[in-house]
């Protein structure tokens, strides 16, 4: 049992730009890749993910810095701080469900593989821990493992359901084929910025404004590029936090470089995919006819698009002052501070169901931030606990610690509520997921569109 342990910490120790790569080989080999091709593919992901991390860097700096900035200038103090994800990802692995969390959510995902209730094969292992973070927080609230590790395992299965439903609207937008985004983090805001969409499709005036990159671009000329835009952006921030002219031109041309490098690192990983969506194509072709099967990836894939840079980059100040806002009114104690950089993430799986509109995706971010900053408030004290009980180190004067990736997360807010009814608010749960996916597999194909799947993508599916 000892070395089974041990060879799971190993693996969750290595991080994702080692752990996917491997994954990608081993599942390459598996699908009848070339050991060359294969392997070629699987370092050049690795290199990819190594750029992504690095871009992210550099955005996570200069963002944190300039909202720092923002928030110093207003003179406001808000008694929780966002230390960022590496807090929540310390709860997630530190404890004992995080210990297991490997071994159960596979488990999760070849059950519902091997019951038809998925087609996702979510082989994005290090972002497991966006689970075992819900259930460490489970864990903690009630003094339960089992009751930890079953929500740990639930919120597995809501993300591969999400996964599946959003899986047309991403390989369409994202020119992604056979790919799935099962990430704990970005699919939770699926389920609100659904409905919220449709709201805005009832608006007449908003439901005809075309703000997608391509429209900016044809209506701005050179003003409506990638990299100006980010250089624009750059500046407003620089001016909002307060900085002279040299902080300004600085800020303005690191985020003009995020807006040209963060895509360019993303066509780099698509640059490795392709003959592991190959193989699995010609492996499920021969093996399995008639039955699709998807790849389930990490988010960072998706941020490398443009709309979803310029919507997370406009909704930076605007996070900043909804917690301000909400401050004043009772509804919120988190300083948004070091995951600024995340929200990206946020965002990415929203863009397909507005279909890019960037109005449209900065409106729904508002509303969607608005919402898991009073829900993250509720939980602050949960957050801190868990943290503590980890071993994280916490940053000094600190007392109370939350982060936007996760302690804000409506879902991982979903789940902890049932957790109240300990058992039987786990089977309530249980018995809502079963009814979302006998729904979902009796009309797929309108389910999809929903999501933001084209009409043609729905047949296709079908």
């Amino acid at each position: 049992m000892e070395a089974i342990i041990n060879a799971i910490n190993f693996i969750k120790e290595l991080g994702p730009t080692v752990m996917m790569p491997i994954m990608i080989f081993i599942l390459a080999l598996i699908l009848g890749a070339k050991p060359g091709r294969a392997f070629r593919a699987a370092v050049t992901i690795g290199i990819a993910f190594v750029g992504i991390n690095l871009v992210i860097g550099l955005m996570w700096t200069n963002l944190g810095n300039a909202a720092q900035a923002m928030v110093e200038r207003t003179g406001v103090k808000l008694d929780v701080i966002d230390v960022g994800w590496p807090s929540a990802a310390a709860i997630a692995f530190g404890g004992t469900v995080g210990t297991w969390i490997i071994p159960l959510a596979l488990l999760v995902n070849i059950i519902m593989l091997a019951a038809r209730l998925t087609k996702t094969l979510n082989i994005d292992i290090w972002n497991f821990w966006h689970f075992a973070f819900t259930g460490s927080l489970v864990y903690v609230a009630t003094g339960n493992l089992w009751l930890g590790l079953t929500a740990a395992a639930l919120n597995a299965a809501i993300a591969l359901f999400l996964a599946d439903w959003t899986a047309p609207a991403i390989q369409n937008f994202y020119s992604l084929p056979g790919i799935s985004i099962p990430h704990g983090f970005s699919a939770a805001y699926v389920p609100l910025a659904i409905p919220l969409n449709k709201l805005l499709d009832m608006i007449p005036g908003v439901r005809d404004w075309k703000a997608d990159p391509e429209t900016i671009r044809r209506r701005f000329g050179v003003f409506g590029e990638p990299i100006v835009i980010g250089v624009i952006l750059g500046a407003i921030l620089g001016i909002l936090a307060g900085y002279n002219l040299k902080g300004v031109l600085q800020l303005s041309i690191n985020l003009g470089a995020v807006m040209l490098l963060l895509p360019t690192m993303v066509k780099i990983l698509m640059e490795g995919l392709i003959p592991v969506s190959e193989a699995a194509r010609d492996f499920m072709a021969k093996r399995f006819a008639g039955r699709e099967f998807r790849i389930g990836l990490d988010s960072a894939i998706l941020i490398g698009h443009e709309s979803a840079i310029a919507t997370a980059l406009i909704l930076v100040p605007i996070t900043i002052a909804l917690a301000i806002g909400l401050s004043t009114i009772g509804l919120n104690r988190i300083l948004p501070f070091a995951d600024l950089a995340v929200i990206p993430f946020m965002v990415c799986m929203i863009a397909p169901i507005t279909r890019g509109n960037i109005v449209r995706g900065v409106i729904i971010g508002t509303v969607v931030i608005a919402i898991g900053l009073m829900l993250g408030t509720t939980f602050v004290d949960l957050h801190t606990k868990a943290a503590i009980d980890a071993k994280f180190t916490m940053p000094a004067g600190a007392t109370l610690i939350s982060s936007i990736c996760d302690g804000t997360n409506p879902l991982t807010w979903t789940i902890l509520q049932f957790s109240k009814l300990s058992w039987l608010g786990m089977l309530i749960l249980l018995i809502i997921i079963g009814i979302l996916l006998f729904f979902f597999l009796r009309n797929e194909k309108a389910w999809v569109v929903i999501a933001g799947a084209p009409k043609e993508v729905e047949k296709e599916s079908s």
